[in-house]
């Protein structure tokens, strides 16, 4: 698949306070493509490089095969000069412009004729479900209606690329699973390329065919596709970032397998290498607890209800972990436990880091049970 976005050892800096340095990546047209990392991992500096808002310091910049940026070579085109469409975290509407005036402005400034400025905008307006609000001030929408607006008017000039810097972090949560299930159709009807920036976790896997998880150095992780980064991490920073996480600390004694400071043989597959000190990293859906049967005897620390979950605590030999069950299933199974009573845990889908890869990304000692 030919590559839309091409990004070739691009180095950013601010001072002495170095962003991005030798950055290398490509996306294919036609793709939701989404950068996932912390604040302050450079997400939106990369985002601005590539927009033309900023200039990178050393490195390559293409899009659909035209060099927009390349230091070495003196070249810098203006964002305008682009073609690619843009929507910001704050919408950046024009309090004082219809919704018709704010869509059509990419337009007018490209000095279309009334005509074809007319027509387009209220295709795209209808496009993005506001069909009948082309009259109205920014004032009289609501929060997710303006962020309508802003998406129209990135869409309006039928651009090869959409960029989208964190546009659903003001909006409530309702508004925000309903606005990128809309994104998400829109770039399948429109056959667009889209580059999404954000932190939340749940929006770039509903909406990316694929991502890269950054560091807070700016550093590429991982990338691949939403359940390659769910399911096949590639090291404790990816797997912590991506949701609520275990890391169990494993000893090995000759052939056997122990558990924090205890003597209970591990009673799953164990992990291959040399290594003696080990990280079992799990969901807390990945870990069943029980009154007995199979599994690491334990104590249930914090017993916590969650509504639709029950979130447990649990002890197993000085190793602290967290799992749930779905509310329901506890009770209709007998899994409602309360704080201090023994329990039994099994476990599922582990994957298996070794403990100073874990002390690497996450400091000098292994956390289990984060919360």
């Amino acid at each position: 698949m030919e590559d839309l976005i091409r990004i070739e050892g691009v180095s950013k800096s601010y001072g002495a306070h170095r962003v991005h340095g030798n950055l290398t990546l490509s996306i294919p047209k036609g793709e939701c493509f989404t950068l996932l990392g912390p604040s302050g991992c450079g997400k939106t500096v990369l985002l601005r490089l590539i927009a033309g808002f900023e200039a990178p310091d050393a490195g390559k910049i293409s899009i659909d095969g035209v060099v927009v940026s390349d230091p070495a070579a003196g070249v810098n085109i203006s964002p305008d000069g682009r073609n690619l469409g843009m929507v910001f975290q704050d919408y950046a509407v024009w309090p004082h412009m219809t919704v018709f005036d704010n869509v059509a402005y990419p337009l007018k400034l490209a000095k279309k004729d009334r005509k074809e400025v007319s027509e387009r905008v209220m295709e795209t307006i209808a496009m993005v479900g506001m069909s009948g609000l082309e009259k109205r001030l920014p004032s009289e929408l609501s929060g997710g209606q303006q962020q309508r607006v802003a998406l129209a008017r990135a869409l309006v000039a039928k651009p090869s690329l959409l960029l989208l810097d964190e546009p659903l972090t003001n909006l409530d949560a309702n508004l925000r699973e309903e606005m990128r299930f809309e994104i998400k159709e829109l770039q399948r009807k429109l056959d667009a390329t889209v580059l999404y920036v954000t932190h939340d976790q749940e929006v770039a896997l509903a909406l990316s065919d694929r991502l890269a998880i950054m560091d807070e150095s700016g550093r590429i992780r991982q990338t691949g596709s939403p359940w390659e980064i769910f399911e096949r991490p590639v090291d404790p920073f990816v797997f912590n970032f991506m949701g609520i996480a275990n890391f169990l600390s494993v000893r090995r004694e000759g052939e056997e397998y122990f558990v924090g400071n205890g003597t209970q043989p591990m009673p799953w597959e164990k992990p291959t290498g040399d290594c003696k000190e080990w990280v079992a990293a799990f969901r807390p859906s990945d870990a069943r607890i029980a009154h007995d049967g199979a599994g690491l005897r334990g104590v249930v620390r914090r017993a916590s209800f969650l509504g639709a979950m029950m979130d447990y605590l649990v002890d197993v030999d000085g190793a602290a972990l967290r799992t749930s069950v779905e509310t329901h299933e506890a009770i209709a199974n007998g899994l409602m436990f309360n704080d201090g009573e023994n329990c039994v845990v099994d476990f599922h889908n582990l994957h298996w880091f070794e403990a100073e890869s874990l002390r690497e990304v996450m400091g000098t000692s292994v956390r289990e049970g984060k919360s």
